[in-house]
């Protein structure tokens, strides 16, 4: 796999440590389909029975769901930072035991509020132990070979919704959604705790030398404009792409497929993702991180629109969904390693914090807003042309992200 810092600017994107723990890479790629499948994509899917059994309101829910995911974007710059000086197996540990408390909480909770300070628990539980700690992980350990890792981890957690929707909806066939998600708890204990614990055992390398063009620092880089452009951009795709996600299952069910039919609809978008990031090394190759910045949300943009302008029939949405999961799964790599194509990775962990704070609070909203703006939009069709336009314009910032590096070596970027 070709080093995708070399390309835009000639950035240094490892240690060229060989203290690999053997078994963290396949323990990444469980723990990141159970925690996200259980802890994201299990909720979109049980939410209609949650509101109907509890008679809150599905704004209410929602909105919890939106708070943990804000409490999980403003957390993860405190964990990219103990990240980059301690490594990934206490905060990952902690994360896995704080998911499975906060969903008993969830399960348990007898009224609104308590199901909100579960979901804020949650939000915790997702910082220490979704894509971002796991990134750091493998760039520390597996540099200059980690876009590799990546992918590999990125591949796996791709059938998070492909394997946990579709069994979420199966349970709720036959369980109520608090005992539902006692079952789903129950796996997050088994297959993450474990796994996290003893399988990131091994030293934690000290950082590279910083490139010269990120003399400034971490501080610096944060503040300049190709960082801030680069978070807007990233804010404004993310929110649309994640809005998409949790809007997918309503929009189906209001054009009248069944519960099952758009949960598959939904995890089908999975094994896109899987599918689209074998590609991502192909895609790297061939271009320089901005024009593939600007090509993948741009696409996202059109996926979206057509998810709105094809109500039919069920064979079609289903394309529709792969194709979109396929582009959903490059933007994430296209994340993992926008820091080290441009700075490198000496402050991976905390720029990573940086870049996904404001991105992570946008998706994290995305729900709520996704909700709150079908109403006076007229539906979930509508919601998704004004989605793929949000899209468009991060699309049209991009080209604005390129560093001083970047310019150097590509004059028409």
């Amino acid at each position: 796999m070709t080093n995708l810092g070399t390309r835009d600017g000639g950035v240094a994107t490892g240690t060229g440590d060989q203290s690999r723990p053997r078994a963290a890479l396949p323990a990444l790629c469980a723990t990141q389909i159970t925690s996200w499948g259980i802890l994201y994509y299990a909720f979109p899917v049980l939410n209609p029975q949650i509101t109907a059994a509890t008679d809150w309101p599905a704004g209410a829910t929602t909105a919890a769901f939106s708070l943990g995911l804000v409490v999980s974007a403003l957390a993860g710059i405190r964990v990219g930072r103990i990240l980059d000086r301690r490594g990934p197996r206490a905060v990952m540990t902690v994360g896995s035991v704080l998911g499975v408390i906060s969903l008993l909480i969830v399960a348990a909770a007898p009224n609104l509020p308590a199901f909100i300070a579960g979901w804020m628990l949650a939000g915790l539980a997702m910082a220490a132990t979704f894509y971002q700690p796991a990134f750091a992980a493998l760039t520390r350990w597996w540099a200059p070979d980690h876009v590799r890792a990546l992918t590999v981890v990125t591949l796996a957690g791709g059938l998070a919704s492909t394997v946990f929707a579709p069994l979420t909806a199966a349970l709720a066939d036959h369980l109520s959604w608090r005992h539902t998600y006692l079952v789903l708890t129950a796996i997050l204990a088994a297959v993450t705790i474990p796994a996290h614990a003893l399988a990131l055992r091994a030293p934690w390398p000290e950082a590279p030398t910083a490139p010269a063009h990120v003399a400034a620092g971490a501080a610096g880089v944060g503040r300049s404009r190709p960082f801030l452009l680069l978070a807007a951009s990233f804010t404004l795709s993310g929110f649309a792409m994640y809005a998409v996600v949790v809007a997918l299952v309503p929009l189906l069910l209001e054009r009248g497929y069944t519960t099952s039919q758009a949960a598959w609809a939904l995890g089908i978008g999975g094994a896109g993702q899987t599918l689209g990031r074998t590609l991502y090394g192909t895609l790297a190759r061939r271009t320089t991180a901005t024009a593939r910045t600007t090509i993948l949300i741009a696409l996202g943009g059109l996926t979206t629109a057509a998810f709105a302008a094809v109500p039919g029939p069920y064979a079609l949405l289903i394309a529709v969904s792969v194709v979109a999961g396929m582009v959903r799964g490059n933007l994430t790599l296209l994340q993992a390693t926008a820091i080290t194509d441009r700075w490198g990775t000496t402050h991976y962990g905390r720029l990573s914090g940086l870049l996904a704070a404001p991105a992570h609070s946008a998706a994290a909203l995305a729900p709520f807003a996704g909700a709150a703006l079908a109403v006076p939009l007229g539906g979930y069709g509508p919601l998704f042309f004004l989605l793929a336009t949000v899209s468009t314009a991060a699309a049209l910032i991009a080209p604005w992200t390129a560093t001083a590096a970047v310019r150097r070596r590509s004059p028409l970027l």
